[in-house]
């Protein structure tokens, strides 16, 4: 019931603002985001739709009804690409969750580095960049909706042998995972239909808290283009219980069942 960069207590990623430009490019994303001027926003229901149906991300916190509703990051990082363009390498540096609530607008700080803000200027996201900026709307497209759904395999898929294989678990009831940073970087640009392909991942653990590494490939006609890597921070770390790891795939099973269900009969 819970993706690893996704979690019930996760800080979500931001978005970033350039060249507006490029607007029209990415239409894909048009159903999932709100624009006034320089400012962004998500309602509920246009984050929730993207986790399910785009990410397969069936975690509570993006339910259009929770308490502790949060924008995923997917969307955030995709509304980002569509935005900014890809550049040759990227790093991003999380710290705050947005909710339906906050606007966002961009901080350019220089030309290499940019922090999303909201109106108090609280930055959530600092980004830095180096090399050539694509902004082929192909490149994007296929980028973003590889990425994404790679990222949804984050649980169970990856993060429960990780688990199995180090004896220790997140809270099953209640998990903390923080989404702490990502690197991207890619060999060249002249790319319009790269993959995301998983190259491993490492849950090192320190008592009660773990760092998770998942590594990722992105290929091109059989070719490796770029590579990139997702850090999280597992915290309240517990002895490994299969019984209540089985329970929570079972739960997150349910619930993506329940969703593709109650779409296919709405469609």
């Amino acid at each position: 019931m819970i993706h690893l960069d996704r979690p019930f207590n996760s800080i979500a990623s931001c978005i970033l603002r350039g060249s507006y430009s490029h607007m029209n490019k990415s239409m894909f994303l048009t159903p999932y985001f709100s624009q006034d001027n320089n400012q962004f926003q998500f309602t509920r229901q246009q984050a929730s739709h993207f986790a399910k149906k785009v990410a397969g991300d069936f975690n509570p916190i993006h339910d259009e009804d929770s308490k502790r509703f949060c924008v995923p990051g997917d969307l955030l990082f995709a509304v980002l690409l569509s935005k900014e363009g890809i550049s040759q390498k990227m790093r991003f540096d999380f710290s705050g969750m947005v909710s339906d609530s906050v606007s966002l607008s961009v901080e350019n700080k220089c030309a290499k580095e940019s922090a999303l803000v909201d109106a108090n200027a609280k930055e959530y996201l600092h980004m830095s960049r180096e090399g050539e900026v694509s902004n082929n709307p192909a490149f994007i497209e296929h980028v973003v909706t590889s990425y994404v759904q790679f990222s949804g395999m984050n649980f169970p898929h990856i993060m429960v042998p990780l688990m199995e294989e180090q004896q220790m678990m997140i809270n099953c009831q209640r998990p903390l995972v923080i989404y702490e940073s990502m690197e991207v970087e890619f060999s060249r640009l002249d790319l319009t239909h790269p993959e995301v392909v998983f190259a491993g991942a490492t849950f090192d653990v320190e008592g009660k808290r773990g760092l998770v590494t998942l590594n990722f490939d992105f290929k091109e006609n059989g070719e490796i283009v770029g590579k990139g890597l997702k850090r999280m921070v597992a915290s309240g770390l517990k002895p490994y219980d299969q019984a209540a790891v089985d329970d929570l795939v079972e739960r997150f099973n349910a619930r993506k069942d329940a969703f593709l269900a109650e779409f296919a009969t709405a469609a």
